[in-house]
């Protein structure tokens, strides 16, 4: 488990951003803050957010749609412990 505070909410989706441009520079990247719609949600009351990530990659290239996910959560590293309670992925290749 990681020791490393929450970021700031506002900073969420920049962090979210970064990590999965750096890992994958997508040619599609979307990325929704969607904590408000689950105020008061026992998994939220931690602090952390649900997000929805709609992302395109040529390094998705002959991956299953399990595999693409694990990706997606190995680049987001920490945030997964710290800042992200739920999060939507529709990951895909290029067209």
């Amino acid at each position: 488990m990681s020791n490393t505070a929450p970021l700031p909410r506002e900073e969420r989706v920049a962090a979210i951003r970064a990590a999965l441009q750096a890992a994958f520079a997508p040619t599609v990247l979307e990325v929704r803050d969607d904590s408000h719609r689950h105020a008061g949600h026992a998994g939220a009351r931690d602090g952390r957010g649900h997000f929805d990530v709609v992302i395109a990659s040529a390094a998705f290239e002959g991956m299953l749609p399990l595999a693409r996910h694990r990706a997606v959560y190995a680049a987001l590293g920490d945030l997964m412990e710290t800042d992200i309670h739920a999060l939507s992925i529709r990951a895909s290749t290029p067209g």
